[in-house]
């Protein structure tokens, strides 16, 4: 439900939302390694006897998913986890579905949390594009709050930058990743994204978008390639995989192909300095062709899986940015080509789920849900009952072969601990899902 310069020399403004969640593990690894980083906030269960006492730890917001500080990532791993139960069958508890909805500022935008929602926004609060996409995504799939997403949409619009495209803090140069979650928004939302055009300059969300692709001026093994963003720009598979997904014009949930006839993957091919025959088409499903075959190298480079690495450590497997890719490469049609990631993901995947949280749940419910697969029996996972598990009891909840089972709007249910207050510690200051993609990261 994410992306270039080091985390420690970038400004917290610049990062959209989907880094430190998948590297929030990695982050503590390393702090304990190195003997001392802040612990994360303490987050208590809410329950019915009110605040709680003094010194004990501070009270989650009804409805809430996770049980970590949700400063830097509230409305997104709300978002998707309730755009992953929905998208699976099960109903969200009405508290889930109402604490979203109220983190909304009067103008439109949400930031990752409102403490206290009943405060109006003003000049200082953070509103963030990739939040607020999110959020759309979300409402717009559960249905009932039209006028919620339509505001969050015009929001959006708004703050649209000259060359089509978006930054996670409005004013900020637009990036990839950024630019694609609201692409995935405005799809979801019913906006014909070709059709969202900047004030000034007449440029589309693609054209935006378009900038970021690597052509054949640059080295090989990079060719087809999203970077981050234009300044320092190189290859990044976080990027890539979000550029392919949103080239095509779709958001966080694609549809499984079903019979559909697998697309075979065609990498950007050069000759001469130039692109070689339809490969040159610039396009965004070109784009997205493209995209897809720098992911197919590297997951195949790699053993099947991307890695990442935080500021001073090695790279390691990175989970979250391979989910991502196996997202994108259903978006494009190349079921086959998905399905040796998918399988790592089965293997590998469920003690980082554990360890992240809802968000992280949501991640593989989606990607399994994009290539076919039933989440619900993920590498001998049930990741539904999991994602449900990490906040209020769902409303209603769909077994295949069975009923729904309604269940109480409570806000109970065993909660997950994720992992994020270290994540500013190593990111200077950079929370979850604000994400910072390394400048010269051959993800």
């Amino acid at each position: 439900m994410a992306p270039l310069a080091p985390m420690a020399q970038q400004a917290p403004s610049t990062h959209p939302v989907a880094f430190l969640a998948r590297r929030a593990a990695m982050a503590l690894a390393a702090a304990a390694v190195l003997g001392g980083a802040a612990a994360p906030a303490a987050y208590a269960v809410d329950g019915a006897d009110g605040a709680p006492a003094a010194g004990s730890p501070k009270k989650l917001p009804e409805g809430l998913y996770g049980t970590k500080d949700p400063q830097y990532d509230g409305v997104w791993r709300q978002s998707l986890a309730l755009l992953a139960q929905h998208t699976v069958g099960v109903r969200p508890a009405t508290s889930a579905v109402r604490w979203l909805v109220g983190q909304q500022c009067a103008d439109g935008a949400f930031t990752a949390f409102r403490a206290e929602p009943g405060k109006p926004c003003d000049a200082k609060t953070m509103r963030d594009t990739n939040q607020t996409a999110a959020a759309v995504q979300a409402l717009a799939a559960l249905g009932g709050h039209d006028e919620t997403v339509q505001k969050a949409v015009n929001w959006l619009k708004s703050v649209q930058n000259d060359d089509g495209g978006w930054s996670s803090m409005a004013g900020s140069p637009s990036d990839a990743n950024s630019t694609s979650v609201v692409i995935g928004a405005l799809a979801a939302a019913g906006a014909k994204p070709e059709s969202v055009t900047s004030k000034k300059g007449g440029r589309t969300p693609y054209d935006g978008l378009l900038t970021f692709r690597l052509g054949c001026d640059v080295k090989e093994g990079e060719r087809g390639a999203f970077t981050f963003q234009l300044k320092g720009a190189a290859a990044n598979a976080d990027a890539t995989a979000a550029a392919a997904t949103g080239a095509l014009g779709k958001g966080f949930v694609v549809a499984p192909a079903g019979g559909a006839a697998d697309t075979p993957v065609k990498p950007l091919s050069c000759k001469d300095g130039k692109a070689d025959g339809k490969s040159g088409d610039k396009g965004p499903a070109a784009a997205a062709e493209g995209g897809a075959g720098y992911l197919v190298a590297q997951l195949d480079k790699n053993g099947h899986h991307l890695l990442s690495a935080m500021p001073g450590q090695e790279k390691q497997p990175d989970v979250g940015n391979t989910a991502d890719a196996v997202v994108a490469l259903a978006a494009g049609g190349h079921r086959s080509a998905a399905q040796q990631p998918l399988k790592w993901l089965e293997k590998n995947a469920a003690a980082w789920a554990r360890q992240n949280g809802p968000a992280a749940y949501a991640q593989l419910v989606l990607a399994a849900h994009a290539t076919g697969t039933d989440p619900r029996s993920f590498g001998g996972t049930d990741l539904v009952t999991a994602l449900n598990a990490t906040g209020p009891e769902p409303a209603a909840t769909t077994t295949p072969g069975k009923n729904a089972r309604p269940a109480e709007d409570s806000d109970g249910g065993v909660n997950v601990w994720w992992v994020v207050g270290v994540g500013l510690a190593v990111g200077a200051g950079i929370g979850f899902l604000l994400s910072g993609r390394r400048k010269k990261n051959d993800l």
